[in-house]
């Protein structure tokens, strides 16, 4: 099988050749550009400074050589603008804080205290406010809140749709074309499966709200305030839902004249619904908030194209997967096993024939960047044991591979997922 063949195998719950495996196909699944360099260096490939694909998590490019050593089988079809509104493009040099050469995009400015804080600026506009910091030593960047909303307000008042058209929008020619041209470039060029990392998607998304991309974001922008408001200011979130919805829709008839058939799987959303304990919210907030629109997204996909649609949602929601099922959601990730109530076993043989898992393969809170080597091998063989069974499984990690993980675990990693050693 190609890898191609091999992930579309698995999305129709078939049993592959070999289990697919996945390193940097979207932003829920890739590597830390350090833990990247030093397992490159590790595996003795060629040291040289990294790209800094998604520059919010510090993500670095994972490339052919690496690529062609591990046998991935998936890579992401990147929109050309990143989490913080400027273009991956005019690279320009910079040391992350433990020394790790990389590149980022001509767009990154910031400024820097005396305690080593930097302070990044959306879309590079050092006119306006600072949209997200990077702690001195730190390894991905934290979102700074710059809400000035007034909440004596009462809910007639409020404008959603004012307060965030700027962050959803329908997509330029230039980025159409370049999607095209990628796509056709991935598909007819190599034989990997593709995922189309389109976004707009992630409802509510804690990343997404508030505005690090957005010069001069309006509305209710703090996480906590957001949540408050699905019970104090339901009429307001329904607004920003069905005009985000609206967009999204116009933007997959772009994504399908632009791409058409040579993706497999497109990504939706990146929206957590769970934390370590519970869900965060209630199952009827999220049915009556969430579930028509994204229902909505999912029937479009699938009346009108091939592709699997591909949702990330972190933590507990063991008690969600029924309406996920229900809404039309085809891939799920990252299934954070170390989470209240998520047993592998249990999801696998109630939703096996109902989901793709795309991750789970591994725990990157605890197992990868602080077990040994042989604790690292074990876990990763219990959970291919029991989630590849009967195919619908794409080998990733619990959410991406963060920084200052031992290269020796990542090796052990990817030597019990490829049967052989690197």
């Amino acid at each position: 099988m190609t890898s191609r063949e091999r992930l579309i195998a698995t999305l129709n719950h078939q049993t592959p050749d070999r289990l697919p495996l996945d390193l940097g196909a979207t932003s829920q699944t890739g590597i830390n550009a350090s833990s990247l360099y030093q397992l490159r260096k590790a595996l003795h490939l060629d040291e040289h400074r990294l790209k800094i694909i998604e520059p919010g998590q510090l993500l670095g490019e994972v490339e052919q050589d690496l690529l062609d050593l591990l046998g991935v089988d998936v890579v992401g079809l990147f929109n050309t603008t990143n989490y913080f509104g400027y273009k991956n493009d005019n690279w320009k040099k910079w040391e992350m804080g433990d020394g790790t050469p990389v590149w980022m995009g001509g767009g990154f400015t910031y400024d820097q205290d005396e305690t080593g804080k930097l302070f990044v600026y959306p879309q590079g506009d050092t006119s306006a406010e600072y949209s997200a910091i990077l702690p001195k030593g730190g390894t991905f960047f934290d979102c700074v809140p710059r809400e000035k909303f007034d909440w004596d307000l009462e809910e007639e008042d409020l404008t959603p749709l004012e307060d965030f058209k700027d962050d959803f929008s329908v997509v330029s020619d230039e980025e159409a074309r370049y999607w095209e041209e990628k796509s056709i470039e991935l598909y007819e060029n190599t034989d990997y499966g593709i995922v189309g990392m389109i976004g707009g998607g992630a409802l509510g998304d804690a990343a997404v709200i508030p505005g690090p991309g957005i010069k001069h974001p309006k509305g209710i922008r703090r996480v906590d305030d957001w949540l408050m408001a699905h019970s104090m200011y339901p009429d307001y979130i329904k607004a920003v839902f069905r005009y985000q919805t609206d967009i999204m829709l116009k933007n997959l008839e772009i994504y399908r004249q632009a791409v058409g058939d040579r993706i497999q799987v497109v990504w939706i959303s990146g929206t957590d619904f769970g934390n370590q304990m519970a869900g965060m919210m209630s199952l009827e907030t999220f049915r009556e908030l969430y579930k028509p629109f994204y229902k909505e997204i999912n029937d479009w996909v699938h009346q009108h194209t091939s592709w699997k649609t591909f949702y990330h949602t972190c933590g507990a929601v063991s008690s969600f997967l029924d309406d996920f099922a229900d809404m039309g959601l085809d891939c799920l990730n990252p299934l954070q096993l170390s989470a209240k109530g998520m047993d592998a076993r249990t999801i696998k043989e109630k939703y096996g024939d109902k989901f793709t898992f795309w991750g789970g393969g591994v725990d990157t809170q605890k197992t990868l960047p602080f077990g040994t080597p042989e604790e690292v091998r074990r876990e990763v063989r219990e959970r291919i044991d029991i989630l590849g069974k009967n195919g619908g499984y794409v080998f990733n990690t619990i959410h991406n591979i963060v920084a200052n993980v031992p290269p020796e675990n990542l090796i052990a990693m990817y030597e019990e997922v490829i049967g052989k050693k690197l």
